[in-house]
């Protein structure tokens, strides 16, 4: 019986921790976006305050591109960690 629970109680903890991932997945995000790769967040003369309140990346190294730009979603697959 106590088998029998703890297999019950480590598929729930994998159900919870793959919802959880799910989520995570979809918040992850990274400013790491190549120059020809990025979207326009701001307007011209945008500070780098105000594209951050905006939630969005600013970086003004290269020029001709965007200056401030929408990050990228990183893919981040949930680990597994009970084993049948």
């Amino acid at each position: 019986m106590a088998a029998m629970e703890n297999k019950v109680i480590c598929a729930l903890v994998l159900v919870s921790m793959l919802a959880l991932g799910t989520l995570a997945e979809a918040q992850t995000e990274t400013c790491t976006v190549a120059p020809r790769e990025r979207q326009n967040c701001g307007f011209p003369g945008v500070t780098p305050s105000q594209c951050a309140n905006k939630g969005c990346c600013f970086d003004d190294t290269v020029p001709g591109v965007p200056w401030c730009f929408y990050p990228n979603t990183i893919d981040v697959p949930p680990e597994e960690e009970c084993e049948f």
